[in-house]
């Protein structure tokens, strides 16, 4: 199994950026555009064991796919999720978001997940792999949420 995990802070709201992971589909499509669906099939009260039927774009191909909800935390200054999934009967793969508030108008943004190759001849690509679509993840983020906010404070100030 291999892990990769970055922190970065994000000069935005922490509700802001939790709506990206917690809201709608078209939320979640501004950080993770190649998501095409996101159809509950089962959603506990607690949100834990909650199952969703992604649906992700690879290029020409869609790849479609059950998360499970592991964790879940949504509170006023503390926010996480935690997924897990199988892709292709070839990788179980977990995504945590966490999110920390530093203040008002900032926030710490830490992802980690985790990538379980399920067929012996799929564990040499984990070798080779690096953090780079992690890091690319973290700074998607960051882009997204302070363009927002910098948006809707704009919007404020003309009001």
């Amino acid at each position: 199994m291999k892990k990769w995990s970055k922190e970065i802070e994000i000069d935005a709201p922490i509700e802001q950026v939790w709506q990206y992971f917690n809201g709608s589909l078209a939320d979640m499509q501004k950080i993770m555009p190649q998501v095409m669906e996101n159809d509950p099939i089962t959603v506990t009260e607690d949100r834990v064991g909650s199952v969703h039927l992604q649906k992700f774009r690879e290029g020409k191909q869609i790849i479609a796919y059950n998360v499970e909800t592991l964790a879940y935390l949504d509170t006023s200054t503390e926010k996480k999720v935690k997924v897990g999934f199988v892709i292709a009967n070839m990788f179980e793969i977990t995504a945590q978001y966490e999110l920390t508030k530093l203040g008002d108008n900032a926030m710490l943004f830490n992802y980690t997940t985790t990538n379980r190759p399920l067929k012996w001849f799929m564990k040499p690509f984990l070798l080779f792999s690096s953090d780079k679509v992690v890091q690319k993840f973290v700074e998607r983020v960051k882009k997204v949420a302070e363009s927002e906010y910098v948006d809707i404070r704009k919007q404020e100030e003309v009001q």
